[in-house]
């Protein structure tokens, strides 16, 4: 399980997917700052998505639009987060794994599509 920020024709996405070869179980993600969208109507952070998913199939993304990019920066959101995606296989196994994404770096690829 992955917890991944997408930015796609100047949209901000956050993407929980399912990158393994089996299914998840009790997936729980955690962020360690909340951040809004929805032009901040929003708290995307504490979405019933990330609290809890009792089944996620291999291959299954669930993308969730924040915003477009621009607004997102203009509210001066956090650029730099940390997910942390705990979960389960079939037979219970506890797996947890933390992923930090800087954002900022959209700011550069989406001044370089001005070009």
């Amino acid at each position: 399980m992955i917890v991944d920020f997408v930015v796609d024709g100047g949209l901000l996405f956050v993407v929980l997917k399912n990158i393994g070869a089996a299914s998840a179980f009790h997936v729980v993600t955690t962020f360690d700052r909340s951040f809004r969208g929805l032009g901040g109507a929003r708290d995307i952070s504490a979405m019933a998505l990330f609290r809890g998913v009792e089944f996620v199939p291999p291959g299954k993304e669930f993308r969730q639009l924040v915003d477009s990019i621009g607004t997102y920066y203009a509210r001066q959101e956090p650029l730099r987060l940390s997910a942390t995606v705990t979960y389960a296989d079939r037979r219970e196994q506890q797996f947890k794994d933390t992923m930090s994404h800087n954002l900022e770096i959209y700011r550069d690829l989406s001044d370089m599509a001005r070009l």
